[in-house]
């Protein structure tokens, strides 16, 4: 997980998409390159969603080595992509962030093993080695919630890194966690066999959606609105006409044009596309697992404390 200081909080805030002018661009975050995994905002980019929405959204890939909220704290950017557990995390850091989104359904975290594997349910992993990348984000979180949901005391956690096909093949760990929509399929993909087996019944946390800064939530609704707009409209267009949104997310993500590369992107296209369209309506808040998660966070020692969660998340009207 990305993390900044609180003395970003004193940088000057600048808020993009405050005023009633509708020519001011609303900069949209996201991660370090461009993935399929971010189709939605391609396509509505493309399509024109956001625009028949009446927002005007600028899309903006961050630096490799910049941290996750530092560019909403300055004003360089107006929305953020980020997990409602990095929410929770940040406000417990003094960054006033509130999410204003979910868009992910489920927590996209899972642990992978190997097809052959004899390990079919966590309760297997006692006296096993699980590798995650480090004890940061979606991936440790995660493995923490199945540690604690089925009380396991004798698991022997590594960090390796992003390199968890490298170690999964070579038998370093016997079981990995990483992304159901990304790491599992580019295994696969990358002619690995492998299995997914879920975390948990139903995982504590808050998987990928947008944040804002508190101060800019007030007066700009409206826009939050229209941007979810067009992001609803993309995943349907994307549900009905597959192809059209891969060859949309190809002018974004470039070495899509090699085609071993364009079929690893669909498959993770049609790992990402059900949870974008699970809840629905894209962006619905479950009030229930933002309360799970901040229990859970606090328990596992995430948080210092817990968190007033009508101050961490909040619903746009629609």
């Amino acid at each position: 997980m990305k993390k900044m200081a609180v003395a970003a909080l004193s940088l000057l805030m600048l808020a993009a998409c405050g005023s009633d002018e509708t020519d001011e661009t609303m900069t949209v975050g996201l991660t370090y390159i461009p993935d399929v995994q971010f189709f939605p905002f391609y396509v509505a980019v493309d399509r024109g969603y956001f625009e028949d929405a009446g927002v005007t959204v600028g899309l903006r890939h961050h630096g490799t080595q910049e941290a996750l909220f530092t560019a909403l704290a300055t004003g360089q950017e107006d929305v953020v992509f980020t997990s409602g557990d990095e929410v929770m995390s940040g406000r417990d850091e003094g960054v006033d962030l509130v999410s204003i989104a979910t868009l992910y359904s489920d927590y996209p975290a899972t642990l992978i093993v190997p097809a052959d594997s004899p390990i079919t349910s966590p309760e297997d992993l006692e006296g096993k080695t699980v590798g995650i990348p480090g004890e940061f984000g979606a991936t440790y979180f995660g493995l923490l919630a199945m540690i604690d949901h089925y009380d396991l005391d004798n698991v022997d956690v590594q960090s390796i890194g992003y390199t968890q096909m490298a170690a999964l093949s070579r038998g370093d760990v016997d079981a990995v966690v990483g992304f159901i929509n990304n790491d599992a399929v580019a295994m696969q993909s990358q002619g690995f066999d492998v299995r997914t087996i879920d975390l948990a019944p139903e995982v504590p946390l808050v998987g990928p959606g947008l944040a804002v800064m508190t101060d800019n939530l007030d007066g700009n609704e409206e826009q939050y609105a229209g941007l979810l707009e067009g992001l609803d409209r993309a995943v349907t267009f994307a549900e009905e006409n597959p192809e059209e949104a891969l060859d949309i997310v190809s002018n974004y993500v470039t070495n899509m044009k090699d085609p071993e590369v364009w079929e690893a992107a669909r498959a993770t296209f049609e790992a990402t596309l059900p949870l974008y369209s699970g809840h629905g309506t894209v962006g619905f808040q479950d009030r229930d697992r933002w309360e799970a998660m901040n229990e859970f966070m606090v328990q596992a020692g995430l948080i210092t404390a817990p968190i007033d969660i009508d101050e961490a998340m909040f619903e746009i009207e629609r």
